[in-house]
């Protein structure tokens, strides 16, 4: 009886091990794939010139390409800034505009508890731009505040077309 006790543990044993290494050998495989697949640049896209000859195969290209809706917008961007006192600079304060979004932004931070007090008003970012090393305009006491970045998307003239509101925590240490 023990030793069909001892049979069923070792066969169970061995199964698990026998799942473990195959569920171990599916992520590497997926992770190669992921790191191996990051690393290919698409070359360059250039525009090409329409004559007669090629006007529908360009009209057919141009239809089938992805459309951005204006207006749409990614948000990039850390979702916690640190700051050592309330009037230096963050180190993890970061904000981007990636360059699949249609329009220049900026942005306001407000406390989530009072939105009408300000406490950073950011520059215009262009598409394809980033901000960091941000310090806020009105210091704040050591503390974690809860607080609203709210996005403006802009037109050319710098008019509001669309808000975007995100949730961040800002931490003062000293």
């Amino acid at each position: 009886m023990s030793d069909n006790t001892n049979s069923k543990g070792s066969n169970g044993l061995k199964i698990a091990i026998a799942v473990g290494v195959v569920v171990i050998i599916a992520l590497l495989g997926v992770i190669i794939f992921l790191l191996v697949g990051r690393h290919k640049e698409e070359p360059e896209k250039r525009n090409v010139v329409v004559t007669q000859d090629n006007v529908e195969d360009v009209v057919q290209e141009m239809a089938s390409e992805d459309y951005i809706e204006p207006g749409y917008y990614e948000a990039s961007m850390s979702t916690t800034w640190t700051f050592a006192t309330g009037s230096d600079v963050s180190d993890d304060a970061y904000v981007a505009n990636v360059e699949g979004n249609t329009n220049d932004v900026y942005f306001d931070v407000v406390l989530a508890e009072d939105e009408d007090q300000v406490i950073y008003k950011s520059p215009v970012i262009p598409i394809g731009g980033e901000l960091q090393n941000i310090a806020l305009d009105t210091p704040l006491e050591a503390g974690t505040y809860d607080c609203v970045c709210i996005y403006h998307l802009i037109d050319e003239e710098q008019n509001t077309i669309s808000t975007l509101r995100v949730g961040i925590t800002v931490k003062v240490n000293q």
